[in-house]
């Protein structure tokens, strides 16, 4: 335990024996007083609280009763009744996921009015009164996944005509036939995926009368439907992934429409080859959009897309593409496109010219070292969004070739990928640029102005590991509107933020991230010319207390400071942490001794501003080691033992000082 510091000069002769007596003196006594833990977790006071996997049998005594979200699941409730939850008339949100419940009584909800949400994920349903979910006034979501349902008709269908989803995947059903009277006309989101569905009758899909509903069939295998049966109806979106015969839905959807279609498979299921025939229902039916992921086509022509002209986006991540073929007529429509976890060598291979009302382009994570050419795109002038992140593109000249002619380019992402060289005003095609991430991409910038100077609307600005040379004070010139720069990783000249550096001119940034870049000191005026910021993340680093001087100016801003080398926090650096409005101190190695006090103190009285208060904990003395700050209860002063020392000392010293006084007189006398 650290005695308290003490100013002022010490008597030059006191001995070894005079400090040792101080210390004991004034040594304090420390101890923890550690509040028991609730049984239950709570999220937000009176009203959230998280009570999963606790091997509970019962609501809790402690919860209480103005309680609104309750996670229950992972406990123990095989028969729940109307006494069950009574007493929380509050509820608007259970989650009762696997909970080993088999009966629902009657009347379970009749005093839960404020019932909005409830999931019974995972329980084994054997029985549910008719009357099991009156009470709730508008209960909207309904979750039944993997209850071993098989007939819709075991649903209690009072009071559910406000109704908005209800989900039903992984069950037994063979059938989505409603029973006459079960109110679907409210209905938003109905989920069947991984059931037993393998036909669609035309009386079934009658049933459904909400328009505008999501349909989830996911996993069912659909192989056959009727015709007409799916005649007039609007749909948001519907969904058939991994279905073995594509051609079997289009033809089953004619004259329908639906805003968004997904007909993608995945890796452990079967499906057909795709042609053109494949593809000759969708002529007769309205579809805003279409996503085909993970199919194969054989063979691939420009007729294959004859039935696309109305798309309005179009996906085909990861359909083993080597190149779009060229010629393709009518899609003038498309407005987004994605292509990614596809095989181009050339960016001129997605023949970008037959696709000109893109908006939209995603070739993310392409398998094949990409090659951006030059004006491969450069028919694509209204493109506005670019992603070409995690493509093994490599430049030594970036990036106006490839990006000739994209004049409204909004975003553009080159991030994860290999070197690039950066040229001054690498980026004059773009000029209204608002967000540029290159991150985790080295970059090398080969000329002595800034490679962004063009960039006047930039406001997002990620360059995150991207082994910069931070010494370079122009790097960053030019924007003036940049609002949030992601510095992580990268490194700076003796690990030390200088009072001259390279964010100097861009005084109008909001959020600065300088995580990971293995800092140990921050000069005092490095952040003077950020007035505007409110977000400043410097955890991971190792910074001591000392660089906290360096946020004097700064108010109302979210200060994260875990994981730094913080130990004790003086009392004049105080009131800069009281100005911001969050603050992460955690996973520090904060001193809980007396000479710590005033932060301590600080602490507790601020509380409500500290994130992540459960991993702010003491890392010395060794006795308080991982307890919670918030827990910690020092008593700093003087003990009955100092005390008693007190009095023995002053007792020495005055004898002491009697002897002094004697012998100098003698000597005096003895020298007259």
């Amino acid at each position: 335990m650290s005695p308290p510091s003490w100013g002022g000069p010490g008597p030059v002769m006191a001995p070894p024996v005079s400090r040792f007596l101080l210390a004991v003196l004034f040594s304090a006594s420390c101890k923890a007083i550690v509040s028991l833990d609730q049984m239950c977790m709570e999220k937000e006071a009176n009203k959230t609280y998280n009570c999963e996997n606790l091997g509970l049998r019962e609501i809790p005594d402690s919860l209480p009763n103005t309680t609104e979200f309750l996670e229950f699941g992972f406990n123990f409730l095989p028969t729940v009744q109307n006494t069950t939850f009574s007493r929380l008339t509050d509820l608007i949100f259970l989650d009762l996921t696997r909970c080993q419940i088999n009966w629902i009584h009657e009347d379970t909800f009749q005093s839960h009015h404020q019932l909005s949400t409830l999931v019974l994920t995972g329980n084994p349903l054997i029985f549910m009164a008719e009357t099991s979910l009156d009470g709730p006034r508008s209960l909207k979501h309904l979750f039944l996944i993997q209850t071993g349902i098989s007939n819709l008709e075991f649903i209690p269908e009072q009071n559910l005509k406000n109704l908005e989803s209800l989900y039903l995947g992984s069950n037994h059903i063979s059938s989505i036939k409603f029973p006459e009277n079960f109110p679907t006309q409210n209905l938003k989101v109905l989920d069947f995926q991984n059931n037993a569905i393998h036909y669609l009758a035309g009386k079934d899909v009658n049933t459904l009368e909400a328009a505008n509903l999501s349909l989830n069939l996911d996993g069912n295998d659909i192989r056959g439907i009727e015709p007409g049966a799916f005649h007039s109806k609007v749909f948001q979106s519907l969904r058939f992934g991994g279905t073995l015969d594509l051609s079997v839905i289009l033809k089953g959807l004619q004259n329908s429409t639906t805003q968004s279609l997904w007909l993608g498979t995945y890796e452990d299921t079967g499906d057909q080859d795709l042609t053109t025939a494949t593809f000759e229902g969708l002529c007769e039916m309205s579809v805003g959009s279409i996503n085909l992921q993970k199919h194969h086509f054989s063979p691939l022509s420009s007729t294959t897309f004859r039935c696309f002209t109305q798309l309005q986006e179009l996906d085909l991540t990861a359909t083993h593409l080597r190149e779009l073929p060229s010629g393709i007529q009518g899609m003038n429509s498309l407005k987004k496109l994605v292509l990614n976890v596809n095989h181009f060598e050339q960016l001129c291979q997605i023949n970008a010219a037959s696709f000109p009302a893109l908006t939209d382009l995603y070739i993310k994570g392409n398998l094949n070292k990409l090659s951006l050419g030059a004006g491969c795109l450069e028919k694509l002038e209204n493109l506005q969004r670019l992603d070409l992140s995690h493509s093994d593109i490599e430049a030594s000249d970036c990036c106006n070739p490839p990006l000739k002619s994209l004049h409204r380019l909004q975003y553009l992402n080159l991030s994860y990928n290999m070197p690039i060289g950066l040229q001054s005003q690498a980026f004059k095609e773009c000029p209204k640029l608002e967000v540029l991430d290159l991150a985790f991409t080295h970059l090398s910038v080969r000329a002595p102005q800034s490679p962004f100077q063009n960039l006047p609307l930039l406001r997002t600005l990620n360059l995150s590991h991207c082994l910069l040379d931070t010494s370079n004070q122009h790097l960053l010139e030019g924007l003036l509107d940049l609002q949030q720069l992601n510095l992580q990783g990268n490194h700076f000249q003796d690990k030390s933020i200088s009072k001259t550096n390279l964010l100097q001119t861009v005084s109008s940034l909001e959020v600065l991230i300088l995580s990971f870049c293995e800092l140990l000191s921050i000069d005092q005026q490095a952040f003077r010319s950020l007035g505007k910021m409110s977000h400043i993340d410097l955890s991971h680093n190792n910074l001591t207390e000392s660089s906290i001087n360096a946020l004097s100016h700064l108010k109302g801003t979210y200060l994260n400071l875990a994981t730094n080398s913080i130990r004790i926090i003086p009392p004049h650096l105080l009131p800069i942490l009281s100005q911001q409005s969050t603050i992460n101190l955690s996973r520090n190695p904060l001193d809980c001794t007396c000479s710590n006090v005033h932060f301590l103190t600080w602490y507790k009285e601020n509380v409500q501003r500290l994130e992540d208060s459960e991993y702010t904990v003491c890392a010395h003395p060794p006795s308080l080691r991982g307890v919670k700050l918030s827990e910690v209860r020092l008593s700093c002063g003087i003990t009955a033992v100092g005390i008693f020392f007190l009095i023995v000392f002053l007792f020495l010293f005055i004898i002491l000082l009697i002897f002094s006084v004697k012998f100098l007189l003698r000597w005096k006398y003895q020298h007259i």
